[in-house]
């Protein structure tokens, strides 16, 4: 009821002109679109020596996850917007989402409850500040790769710093790539939508209370976030207490064109901090039996950085590469147990063949961990998504190819998917390989 009478607010009053837009009268003054995603997965079945409480099962299984979300928006003055997206989700990831580092599917998250639920994913507000007279349309407003979610269509100035606060998932703002960042359209894996040794701010289901600060120009692009952690690892509660419990990221893109294709990169570094727990700690505890959720409370730390890289080449073919690291001592509090990663991957559009709205991509990534983390784990610790009871070291490999098909012109697309995933939980006595085929529809409007 709140929401709505603000929504007729906003609507009755005047907004300002823009003098410097030549095309002022087309803005919108609101936004409605939403997405609806499902995708199954099966999974062969592998043998193992042994098992543990957080493995991937060896047996065969079929999982199938479902996402719908709504993005609604309101254009409150000039420069400032408001958004809200409701979204229902269900189902789970294969395993419940446990014993890949690299999990397979990334519209699953690690809750036990398959059914499924209503919950509010984003309620944030943005102010835009021109710092110049040119003014341009917007190029794909917040969420790059998906058209106009989240998006007030609306001329925007070309140089600018921006505010937002509210209820966000931070990799909407950060670690972008048009190539690989969006697992409803691209790459699945979560080990290729995000630099995976990047611990970022979330609750279970990836989304945080924020504060982001941005500055953009045509070539240049500078990010800061505040975040809420949760107030335990992978826990659904997020805690205000901001002098025990915290996440921040900054991140610089630059854009350029190399031989006339345009490319990006993006420098990432980030700080958390919450009560985690020590891996050295949990072993000097307990030698056959660490725990680090036995030894949280003491406020501790967790730093890393993250390298990102799109180039477009010629003949409708991209480029990507991700390298990024974390120090691994304490435990991962909200992403994947993930210490230092690397992927690479080429993406082409179906131009070549008269389907233009299709795409099709290959990718490798390759994680990590740090000496003490999988010290942690050949010990018999769990982490919240690793725990094979035992553990003779490897790192975790997998590779994915897609094809996505566009059924409807920018409404329906339908994907296939097949992966291979080498020493699932860095246990290369469990090396597999893995095989995953994966089926995705995804609808928009």
């Amino acid at each position: 009821m709140i929401f709505r009478k603000f929504l007729l607010f906003a609507a009755l009053l005047p907004l300002p002109a823009l003098a410097q837009s030549p095309d002022t009268m087309r803005d919108e003054r609101f936004s409605f679109h939403g997405q609806n995603t499902v995708i199954t997965q099966h999974k062969l079945p592998f043998s193992a020596p042994y098992t543990g409480p957080n493995s991937l099962h060896t047996a065969a299984e079929t999982r199938t996850s479902v996402t719908s979300t709504l993005f609604l928006g309101a254009r409150l003055w000039q420069g400032a917007s408001l958004f809200v997206n409701p979204e229902l989700s269900g189902g789970s990831g294969l395993s419940d989402a446990l014993g890949i580092a690299s999990a397979t599917n990334g519209e699953t998250f690690r809750i036990g409850d398959p059914s499924p639920q209503v919950y509010l994913a984003r309620l944030f507000a943005r102010q835009v500040f021109a710092i110049d007279k040119g003014w341009r349309k917007k190029p794909g407003g917040i969420f790059h790769n998906v058209g106009d979610f989240n998006q007030i269509d609306e001329w925007e100035p070309t140089r600018y710093f921006a505010v937002t606060v509210g209820k966000i998932g931070v990799a909407d703002f950060f670690d972008n790539n048009s190539y690989s960042h969006d697992p409803r359209t691209q790459f699945m894996s979560w080990g290729l939508m995000a630099n995976g040794a990047w611990d970022y701010p979330a609750n279970t289901r990836g989304y945080t209370p924020s504060l982001v600060l941005e500055y953009v120009s045509p070539r240049n692009e500078l990010r800061y976030v505040f975040s809420l952690e949760p107030t335990v690892a992978n826990g659904p509660d997020l805690s205000w207490n901001l002098s025990r419990y915290g996440g921040q990221t900054i991140e610089w893109t630059h854009h350029y064109t190399a031989g006339g294709s345009a490319g990006a990169v993006r420098l990432l570094g980030f700080y958390n901090y919450a009560p985690m727990g020590n891996y050295r700690q949990a072993i000097a505890a307990n030698p056959t039996a660490p725990s680090v959720e036995a030894v949280r409370g003491k406020t501790r730390s967790k730093y890393g950085f993250g390298i990102n890289v799109e180039q477009a080449l010629p003949n409708d073919f991209g480029l990507f590469a991700r390298v990024s690291w974390n120090d691994g001592i304490n435990e991962t509090w909200a992403f994947t147990e993930i210490d230092h990663a690397a992927s690479l991957g080429i993406v082409k559009d179906g131009g070549a063949w008269k389907r233009p709205g299709d795409r099709m991509g290959l990718a490798y990534c390759i994680s990590g961990l740090s000496a003490s983390h999988r010290d942690y784990l050949k010990a018999g610790g769990m982490g919240f998504m690793l725990g094979d009871g035992a553990l003779r070291y490897s790192p975790e490999q997998l590779a994915e190819l897609y094809y996505s098909a566009q059924i409807v012109p920018e409404h329906f697309f339908l994907s296939g998917a097949a992966q291979m995933v080498v020493n699932p939980g860095y246990n290369a006595d469990r090396s597999g390989p893995v095989g995953v085929f994966s089926v995705r529809a995804h609808m928009r409007f």
